[in-house]
Formats: C-alpha cells, structure tokens, sequence
C-alpha cells in the first residue's frame, strides 16, 4: 500500500501544535492544493522556507474555518497546527510540493518538576506582557495545550522555535527555552525600544494634547 503523501507549505514561519495561523491564498499551486485538502479536511505541512531550502521539521495543519473567497478562486483562511513530523523525502509530481514524512510525539510524557512548570507560566506571562506593548492584546494560558509550545508562539526567533519543536519531551522543551530567555528577552526589549523611538525621530508632526 503507498504511503499517502503530505502536501507542504513552506513559509517564513515555524508552526507549533496548537497555534493558529491565518493564511491569505493566492498562487495558484496553493489554491490546487487547498483545492484537494479542503473537502477531505485533510492536514497540509507548513515548513520553514529558507534562502537554502526547506526545513526537514515541520508541523500539520487542518484548515478550521475559511474567512472568505474570492471569485479568482483566492481564500483567507486560518489554520491550526496539529502534528510534527519530519520529511523523509520529497515529491514534485505535483504544481505543489508533496512529501513522504515521519510524524513524531514526545518519547515521555512524565510531567515537568513543579519548579520548572513554575518558571515556564512567568515566562509566559513576560514574553505575553512584551507582545501586548506591540499589539495591545494580552494572551492567557491554555490549559490543555502544553506550556512549551505556547511560549514558542511568542518566540520570534525562527531557529530557536524550530529547535523547540524538534525536542521530544515537555521538560527538555522548557529547559531550552528557560536557558535561551534571557539574551531573547533582552533583544525583544532593545527591538521595542526602537519601535517607540522611531517615530520621535526626523521630521515626526508635533500634535499638541
């Protein structure tokens, strides 16, 4: 029996299980794509594109709820990460790119020390405090969702989530991130502080209060 092939998507964004991904879709070999998944509610690969190449590591989506088409067959849609898996080989018998892939889960499910859980829920809360100084929106915690791979959402560094998502238990997930956060958490705070500074700078219109 053939293995059934995955669709990928390779884009600049590393998905995690549980994150939402909203997608506008308008090449044509992604509208054929979406084309043969949609009434299947089938699962396509999203994989981090880079200059070289395609990541080996990615993460399944299902498409949750289609925002709007288009008569040019064009959609916006939002996706939900679902599984990771890692491309054995690959496809192009098709206008999109397939591949043959390997889905993988944690090798131990023994929850993390209380300890570390701890420092992973103040970590949450201080990357969630950051984002809401960009965008004014505030995230919670999920409870049934594992706490690494919320964090890693709010993690902008696209290697350094896609390490995330390669690691195979909850603990070693949050070792990792506990060990990256204080250079990250500097750098995001030095990139904030410029946003707000930029528009102080050059010839900004003064409006008086």
């Amino acid at each position: 029996m053939a293995t059934e092939l995955l669709p990928l998507f390779p884009l600049g964004v590393v998905l995690v299980p549980t994150m939402s991904l909203p997608l506008h879709i308008f090449e044509e070999r992604y509208k054929e794509m979406m084309n043969d998944i949609v009434p299947r509610s089938a699962e396509f690969g999203v994989v981090l594109a880079k200059q070289e190449g395609i990541a080996n590591l990615g993460c399944t989506a299902t498409v949750e709820r289609i925002v709007g088409r288009y008569p040019d067959g064009r959609m916006d849609l939002i996706a939900l990460g679902r599984r990771r898996f890692k491309i054995e080989s690959l496809d192009e018998s098709k206008s999109y790119l397939r591949a043959e892939v390997a889905f993988f889960d944690d090798e131990q499910d023994t929850e993390p020390p209380l300890r570390l859980r701890q420092q992973a829920i103040h970590t949450y809360q201080k990357l969630a405090d950051l984002e809401a100084q960009e965008t004014g929106e505030s995230g919670t915690l999920e409870p049934d969702a594992p706490v690494s791979f919320q964090i890693a959402q709010l993690i902008f560094d696209l290697e350094k989530r896609l390490t995330i998502l390669s690691l195979r238990s909850e603990t070693e997930r949050l070792q990792y991130i506990h060990s990256i956060l204080p250079d990250y958490l500097k750098r995001r705070e030095q990139a904030l502080a410029a946003q707000r500074l930029a528009p102080q700078n050059g010839h900004a219109k003064y409006t008086p209060n």
